[in-house]
């Protein structure tokens, strides 16, 4: 669907190690850094011709191109049925909608009306739900001795918390959830997958139809929330059409869930694999919001993201020409040892630690703030109230073939007996 959705018609030979291609094996997705510090060491500026897309690697130009290159690369619906894809107009009319795909001024205007949801005051009111979020679902499993973090707690309480954000019942956080999951599918991802495109075509429906529901219901009845505030706002006289609504509640949705489920599923493994820092962490709970800084550069749940060249630029030596796709890597970036010192170790205490995982410039997360303390209170939580944690399981994990999105597709963990203390906070 995006500039970066490319089908490669052939195979790559197995020595073709510097095409992003290589994430299709399962091997590769599973540690994904070996492949990005080949190309940001021998070719940092890469044309992948199997993705026909420009690779850039380095945390510099990363930041070049999420600052000054275009977010507005989606096929309109005309551009599609001129290609026989028809079938993936509802998708397409949503996603041309979408603020993530959008430049200033249209970006613009948008952003400021879903941001207004997410400011600091509004998310620190929410310090206490969440404890409650957190602690709620851990009640539910801490008697079992073991859990799946992903099922259990870094799926639900992200939909949860997300859905009364947008003013919806949170009663169907996890119908939500699974529709946004689908959605996801289309975010970053370069596979062929043919077979998916009916479910997410499903999945974008009845999202539209919950949300202009929603809208309905709304009118009749008004509630706090993300979806009433976008319903109402006016700008410069001008109100956003229910098409504009129902596309960015969407967009809003799936950010609100996906990054903060992958950040809390990659951290507890990532802490599992480095058990000297999660005794740090457990011993100082005051390392906590610096602990989550460092597990979002370290395991970004946003590996890459696609930006189209403005004009003929150059960048790295190498010539762009106009409207050519380009993939900023940031899990790559989030590496680079010109920008963190010993990039492949885990710091939990590390300094100066301005990642890419949430973006950079104008397309920075607007939900940002609302993640990070969600990431600390699930960490906060876990460690308070699971001893003895430990991974559970005898084969490999596997992890979400969406390859924008890095995030697993369960986490079985085991515990030893659960601390009965509830809501003691967090040290931020």
């Amino acid at each position: 669907m995006t500039a970066a959705s490319a089908s490669p018609s052939v195979q790559p030979p197995e020595d073709r190690v510097l095409s992003l291609y290589q994430l299709l094996d399962p091997e590769v997705l599973a540690n994904p850094y070996p492949l990005y510090h080949k190309l940001r060491s021998q070719d940092p500026v890469h044309w992948d011709p199997f993705l026909h897309a420009w690779i850039v690697t380095r945390y510099s130009d990363v930041i070049h191109v999420l600052h000054h290159f275009s977010a507005n690369r989606t096929p309109t619906p005309e551009q599609l049925s001129a290609l026989n894809l028809s079938a993936l107009n509802p998708i397409a009319a949503v996603m041309v909608r979408q603020m993530l795909f959008l430049d200033p001024p249209d970006h613009t205007r948008l952003r400021a009306l879903a941001s207004a949801a997410f400011t600091p005051r509004r998310v620190e009111q929410l310090r206490s739900h969440i404890h409650d979020v957190m602690d709620t679902l851990l009640d539910a499993v801490v008697s079992n001795g073991g859990m799946d973090v992903i099922a259990d707690l870094a799926g639900p309480a992200p939909a949860i918390v997300t859905a009364e954000l947008l003013g919806v019942p949170a009663g169907d956080h996890a119908l939500l959830k699974e529709w946004s999951q689908d959605f996801a599918e289309m975010l970053g991802n370069f596979q062929h997958n043919p077979d998916r495109f009916p479910r997410v075509l499903r999945s974008v429906e009845n999202l539209c139809s919950y949300f202009r529901s929603a809208m309905q219901e709304q009118y009749l009845n008004k509630r706090e929330g993300l979806v009433q505030a976008m319903m109402t706002a006016e700008i410069e006289g001008v109100r956003l059409t229910e098409e504009e609504v129902i596309a960015n509640l969407i967009v809003t949705l799936v950010g609100g869930q996906e990054t903060t489920t992958n950040l809390i599923g990659n951290g507890v493994l990532t802490l599992l694999r480095h058990p000297a820092e999660l005794d740090r962490m457990r011993a100082d709970s005051s390392l906590i919001p610096s602990a989550v800084e460092e597990l979002l550069r370290y395991e970004s749940p946003s590996q890459h993201t696609a930006r189209l060249a403005p004009a003929d630029v150059e960048l790295g030596g190498k010539r762009i020409q106009k409207r050519q796709a380009v993939i900023a890597v940031m899990g790559a970036g989030n590496r680079d040892p010109e920008r963190f010192p010993e990039p492949d170790l885990l710091d939990i205490a590390r300094k100066n630690n301005q990642h890419l995982a949430f973006g950079w410039a104008a397309h920075f997360c607007f939900g940002a703030a609302l993640a990070r303390l969600e990431g600390q209170i699930a960490f906060d939580t876990i460690l308070r109230r699971l001893p003895q944690l430990r991974l559970n399981t005898q084969g490999p994990l596997v992890w979400r073939h969406n390859l924008g999105l890095r995030g697993l597709t369960s986490l079985p963990v085991a515990f030893g007996a659960s601390d009965p203390k509830r809501n003691l906070g967090v040290a931020t």
